[in-house]
This record gives C-alpha cells, sequence and structure tokens, in this order.
C-alpha cells in the first residue's frame, strides 16, 4: 500500500476524542462502568455488550454513558481487556475444583548401589 493510504484525510484536523480531558473523562466512564459489573454481578445478566461481554440492565446508563464519551475501537479494547482479566482470575479462584491431584517425587525405592574399589 502507498503511503497516501494511512495519511489523514485533513492534517488539519484535531481529534478532540484523543486529548487528554476527553481521556480522562473515557476512563472515568470505563471505571463507572466496570464498577458497576462488579457492584451488580449476582444479578441476571441482560444486556449485551461488544465482544459477548454481558451486564445486567443496572448498569445500562454507565454503559450507554461509556460508549458515548469513549471511541469505538476503545470500547471493544476495555471489553476484552476486562473479560480476558475475569477468566484469568476465574481460573486462579476456583478453589481447586479443577486441579488434578498434586504429585510430589517420590523417594528413591532402590538403595543406590556403593561401589567399593578392593585392591
Amino acid at each position: 500500500m502507498s503511503k497516501e493510504a494511512y495519511a489523514p484525510r485533513n492534517p488539519n484536523e484535531i481529534h478532540t476524542d484523543v486529548l487528554s480531558e476527553a481521556r480522562q473523562a473515557c476512563y472515568k466512564a470505563r471505571d463507572a462502568f466496570y464498577a458497576c459489573l462488579e457492584k451488580e454481578s449476582e444479578k441476571k445478566p441482560t444486556e449485551i455488550a461488544s465482544v459477548g461481554l454481558l451486564y445486567p440492565s443496572e448498569c445500562e446508563a454507565s454503559r450507554a454513558k461509556f460508549v458515548k464519551l469513549c471511541r469505538g475501537s476503545w470500547v471493544n479494547h476495555f471489553d476484552r481487556q476486562y473479560c480476558r482479566n475475569r477468566r484469568v482470575h476465574r481460573l486462579l479462584d476456583d478453589k481447586d475444583s479443577r486441579r488434578g491431584p498434586l504429585v510430589l517425587p517420590q523417594p528413591y525405592t532402590f538403595k543406590p548401589t556403593t561401589t567399593s574399589n578392593t585392591s
């Protein structure tokens, strides 16, 4: 591909959604949404977000604010990251239910033979 394909269409255009204040607002909305997910985790998830993330209807307002304040690609990225972290925590905090038996090294069953040099 040529360089022109990656060049911005209007080089003087400022993307205000990536400036510091907009990023901070996006991060606050993201944190509020995921805090709501953690708080309402015992409720049945009824709404579907991106990448298959399910959330309860009580978090719908914070989700709408999160989607409104963040770029779509950021929302997808944060949802994937949240799902991946939840899966890792679920596997680590599984209370030994999926782990196999612990196998320790066994002591030698045979005594080592000693060779003595008799001359």
